[in-house]
């Protein structure tokens, strides 16, 4: 059972009564909305298992877990409590925690992608780890995805894989730059195989991001979710949530009024509110759509936000 707030349904109930309009679930009520920066959300068993961005004083990736829906977070080790020796070979000075993993579960494994990079390079790789049980704690390493120099146009981080209608594995990625790329897994590595495609732009706006892609498949449509603008600035963000929609898992996406994604467009589904700014680095999983917000009331700690994710009559994602 999901918890929401009675208080926040009674005002929902209330708003509806008087305007007429529907108004959209409450986010998952919790006993304290942990912090956690660039979440990604699987569940095994009964408990959730949420992975983010390593703490910034610190080495690895961040993972907390909930055993009572959601409710109350405990906190993990860190994977990678130090860092992989291979990672220099390709980014020899990169920050010690690793950014924005990703978790996926696909032919009996949990599969986990994260980024190795330093903050406005492009210099960076994507890695892999895998276990058939999160909760033993044995990740096997699985090395090198993808990698970027800084004489590429685009830049490898941010993972995110999904599988399609087909049960063919695919991986999104990228950041700032020429933007969002997408290329095909060969399902017994999990690694990229074939044509690299471009999917997410913003060429007029090369100064604002478009990142942290994470792709869903509904009712006929693919929805690739991004973030826009600035993250990682505590209430003084301006990140948001944005999606378009495409027939085909390669694009062209396209948003609401159809604006192209490789031409800046994203219908905006989130920009937060006086208490949670900035939200972003978003997750779909299943039904339920996850990412942080800087939070006003704890001097702008980047703190995790759940809720269902539904679609309205047209088709589009809504919370």
């Amino acid at each position: 059972m999901l918890r929401v707030t009675w208080k926040v349904i009674l005002l929902s109930l209330l708003f509806i009564g008087i305007s007429g309009v529907s108004v959209s679930a409450a986010f998952w009520d919790m006993e304290e909305h942990p912090m956690i920066h660039d979440p990604s959300m699987v569940k095994e068993n009964d408990t959730y298992w949420v992975f983010g961005t390593g703490p910034a004083d610190g080495n690895g990736i961040r993972v907390i877990y909930s055993n009572d829906s959601g409710y109350s977070w405990g906190e993990a080790p860190v994977i990678f409590p130090e860092p992989a020796s291979w990672w220099s070979d390709y980014v020899p000075n990169h920050a010690s925690n690793q950014w924005a993993p990703d978790i996926e579960y696909f032919n009996g494994r949990y599969w986990l992608y994260y980024s190795v990079s330093s903050f406005g390079s492009n210099q960076s790789l994507i890695g892999l780890l895998s276990t058939d049980s999160i909760s033993s704690g044995n990740w096997r390493d699985d090395g090198l995805v993808t990698r970027t120099t800084t004489s590429d146009n685009y830049n490898a981080i941010d993972p995110a894989m999904i599988v399609d209608e087909n049960g063919q594995p695919w991986l999104s990625y990228g950041s700032y730059w020429s933007g969002i790329k997408l290329t095909k897994l060969d399902p017994n590595t999990m690694k990229p195989t074939g044509t690299q495609h471009s999917i997410a732009a913003r060429p007029s706006d090369p100064e604002h991001a478009v990142e942290a892609p994470t792709i869903t498949y509904h009712n006929g449509y693919y929805y690739l979710f991004v973030s826009f603008d600035s993250c990682c600035s505590g209430v003084n963000s301006d990140y948001k949530i944005a999606v378009g929609r495409s027939a085909q898992i390669t694009g062209p996406y396209y948003d609401k009024v159809g604006n192209s994604m490789m031409q800046g467009g994203g219908t905006i589904l989130d920009t937060g509110n006086d208490r949670w700014i900035g939200p972003g680095h978003q997750d779909v999983y299943q039904n339920l759509i996850i990412r942080h917000a800087y939070d006003a009331e704890s001097n702008g700690l980047p703190r995790l936000l759940i809720n269902d994710l539904s679609w309205d009559s047209n088709g589009w994602p809504t919370y």
